[in-house]
């Protein structure tokens, strides 16, 4: 496939990501490191394209390695408790140009829009200002942190008015109280209440790695906030990684979707957000409803799930005992222990094929895309299996198996094995769709 087509191809795919985030809110933190990385023009520019899509953004800048610099340079060593900067006045002043100096930079890139570069025409408003209301640490364990403080209130509604205007809103690690103090903040710390108070869609949270890793050093692609927990207990190590620390707190503030990706790979926010494998990880709360594979003590749930839809001729009529010899081939989702929606996948890898039969949905849960939802996931069963393309049969859900992406197709084009068993009495339609 030439890379014209595979272009065309990630163009179209990606449509559905764009109908689904236009109008959203992302809140976006990317650390200090992130924007010395030679990456971070890159970065802008995806920024600028979300934008364009009609995304609501906030960013939230750190700034660790820049003040790093200005202590040094002015003659002072750093000094740290629980890796929160012990900040004194001259500190302060340290923090406060590397944040201002900082954010001019970033509003500058906002605002190119030269001929011939991704940012042509894009427009940008970029605003800024005291959203952030903060007060100080105080004394932990006998250490004043003296100017370094935590969030107490960000102006979600004066937020939220900037984004209605389509601005982009750009929030420095810096924090004010009522009495006209400025406070030293972390951007994680900004990002994550920033989030939960307009109860963003989604926190992306930038980091050096591709996402979190697991012991073995592999890339988690998606996950629960407790899973985030167990890591903690497995890798202690990781509990010093302010990232981290972040998504621990993001799912303590109830922010439904978090993603951690790289800042040094070019192109990952775009990946993660427009593509169906993503390229960090995504973590999310822990949903009332749980797919799982079936067991035999879920057949007489699946039974009354598909019994009134083979009493309709809607699907082919199986009996207990087919059910429970092909048990292993369903999936099913869970919801407080009642079965509320089943699909079964039949491989054929002599073909690289495989059969995807009997999706149903209880008529009580219908509506909510459940459906869609194992379709997906028995898609990327099949993709793990070395399947290239997966097909069903069917008499009255064609349509909405269009709608998914499959194309009718001709009975000739099943797997022989399949052909032989075709019920021509049916009359059924063949559906076929090619696995990316």
């Amino acid at each position: 496939m030439s890379e014209h087509t595979d272009y065309v191809k990630w163009f179209r795919n990606s449509a559905p990501y764009i109908n689904a985030h236009r109008g959203k809110t992302f809140v976006i933190m990317f650390g200090g490191e992130a924007v010395a990385h030679p990456n971070f023009a890159n970065i802008v520019h995806d920024v600028a394209l979300l934008n364009s899509l009609g995304v609501k953004l906030v960013l939230v800048h750190g700034a660790r390695p820049q003040i790093e610099e200005r202590v040094r340079d002015a003659g002072i060593e750093s000094r740290y408790h629980n890796d929160l900067r012990i900040t004194d006045d001259i500190e302060l002043r340290c923090v406060t140009d590397a944040a201002g100096s900082l954010r001019a930079h970033i509003e500058a890139l906002l605002s190119m829009g030269v001929a011939n570069s991704p940012m042509h025409g894009a427009a940008i408003r970029v605003c800024s200002g005291n959203y952030v209301t903060a007060r100080p640490i105080g004394v932990v364990d006998g250490i004043d942190l003296r100017h370094t403080g935590v969030v107490r209130k960000v102006d979600a509604q004066a937020l939220q008015q900037q984004l209605n205007h389509q601005h982009v809103v750009m929030l420095s690690p810096l924090g004010y109280s009522p009495t006209g103090e400025i406070f030293n903040l972390t951007a994680e710390d900004v990002a994550v209440h920033t989030a939960a108070a307009l109860k963003a869609d989604k926190l992306i949270l930038f980091t050096a790695d591709s996402g979190l890793l697991n012991s073995a050093g592999e890339l988690i692609r998606q996950c629960e906030y407790r899973d985030v927990d167990q890591e903690l207990e497995q890798q202690p190590l990781l509990k010093s990684d302010s990232v981290v620390q972040a998504v621990v707190d993001a799912g303590d503030l109830g922010i439904n979707r978090c993603h951690m990706i790289s800042f040094q790979e070019d192109g990952a926010l775009l990946q993660e957000l427009f593509s169906r494998d993503g390229a960090g990880t995504l973590i999310t709360q822990e949903y009332y409803e749980q797919f799982m594979t079936a067991s035999i003590d879920d057949v007489g749930g699946l039974l009354a799930i598909i019994e009134p839809l083979e009493a309709k001729g809607v699907l082919l009529k199986r009996s207990r005992e087919l059910l429970e010899n092909e048990i292993e081939h369903f999936k099913i989702l869970v919801r407080d222990g009642m079965v509320v929606a089943c699909a079964s996948l039949y491989p054929y890898p002599e073909q690289r094929s495989g059969e995807i039969a009997c999706v149903a949905t209880h008529p009580d849960y219908r509506g909510a895309d459940r459906a869609e939802r194992l379709l997906e996931l028995l898609e990327k069963e099949a993709r793990k299996k070395g399947l290239d393309s997966v097909f069903v049969l069917t008499t009255q859900t064609a349509h909405w198996f269009q709608e998914q992406g499959y194309v009718e197709c001709q009975i000739d084009d099943l797997p022989p094995a399949k052909k032989q068993l075709y019920n021509f009495q049916r009359k059924s339609k063949a559906f076929i769709k090619t696995l990316n």
